[in-house]
């Protein structure tokens, strides 16, 4: 049997592991979380919310972290308490709150659901998940360019010896 999780505290980030990435939602109090979900998105779709990353808006939407989870495991992970100061739990619940049942912009690389949550519990927009893609990308970039100039040299040297 699985040990029980612990019952998240109002301001929590909540992250939720979804196939393929994360989806964050920030707990408010009794089971429920608010979140940034496409317009279309079925709570617990999982996979299904991949197709997030193709729209370009999002609804604010409070739903009960069990739905919102489905089958997927979750935990509070406050990763950034140590680097900002999170701000007091009624100030982030009223934020959240007041946003419930707006249409927002969204952006995969710099208005996403990460983004979201950390604003309401931190007052800073970050994404951890955006910035090690886009780190990921570039080290892969410099490594074919490497791989590349490393084939272009090889090359040089054979046509000089024939």
């Amino acid at each position: 049997m699985r040990a029980p999780i612990p019952e998240p505290k109002p301001g929590d980030l909540i992250e939720i592991f979804r196939p393929f990435y994360r989806h964050w939602a920030i707990y408010i109090g009794d089971g429920y979380v608010v979140h940034l979900a496409p317009p279309s998105e079925v709570a617990g779709a999982g996979a299904a919310s991949i197709m997030s990353a193709l729209t370009d808006k999002a609804l604010v939407k409070k739903e009960l972290l069990y739905d919102v989870a489905g089958r997927d495991k979750y935990q509070v992970n406050n990763k950034h308490d140590d680097k900002y100061s999170p701000q007091p739990p009624s100030k982030i619940i009223q934020r959240a709150e007041e946003l419930v049942g707006q249409e927002v912009l969204y952006k995969l690389t710099s208005e996403n659901c990460e983004h979201f949550v950390n604003e309401l519990r931190y007052g800073v927009p970050r994404s951890d998940q955006v910035r090690d893609v886009i780190m990921a990308a570039g080290i892969a970039g410099v490594g074919l360019a490497a791989v590349g100039l490393i084939g272009v040299m090889f090359s040089r040297n054979k046509k000089q010896k024939q």
